[in-house]
């Protein structure tokens, strides 16, 4: 299976713009710059759409998980947030918060199979940063 997407960038680093599409055409010539990416401008910027990957992944891997090991979840909760060093140019971190409502689970095999899921969802095993994550079950 392969995904794409494509970027179109017009101008300088600073002051040129660009924009982003899917292969979904979910993003369809999104707007990005150098303020959506290192300030608040109105876009989106490529660690934003990282951590929308990162979270949909690990969440995805994770009712894999709970539903193979018996108890499929009612309901999954993740915030991914990305710290881009923007002095050096590299992603530093990935924290992942989760919370999740599993009937009858136990909080060590949840926390079990956050961690699985944490370090095997496809997107984890493709960083090279520091991947950290609370995990909360109700």
């Amino acid at each position: 299976m392969k995904r794409f997407a494509s970027a179109n960038w017009q101008g300088t680093g600073k002051e040129g713009k660009g924009s982003l599409t899917s292969q979904s055409t979910v993003l369809n010539k999104t707007q990005y710059s150098y303020s959506t990416r290192f300030e608040e401008g109105v876009g989106t910027n490529p660690e934003e759409l990282v951590a929308a990957a990162h979270a949909g992944c690990f969440t995805m891997k994770l009712s894999f998980n709970l539903t193979k090991a018996g108890f499929p979840p009612a309901n999954i909760d993740t915030k991914c947030e990305i710290t881009l060093d923007s002095e050096k140019g590299e992603i530093t971190s990935s924290h992942l918060t989760v919370a999740a409502k599993v009937p009858g689970l136990e909080k060590e095999k949840f926390e079990e199979l956050v961690a699985d899921a944490k370090a095997n969802c496809p997107i984890s095993k493709l960083y090279n940063t520091s991947i950290t994550c609370n995990a909360t079950l109700s």
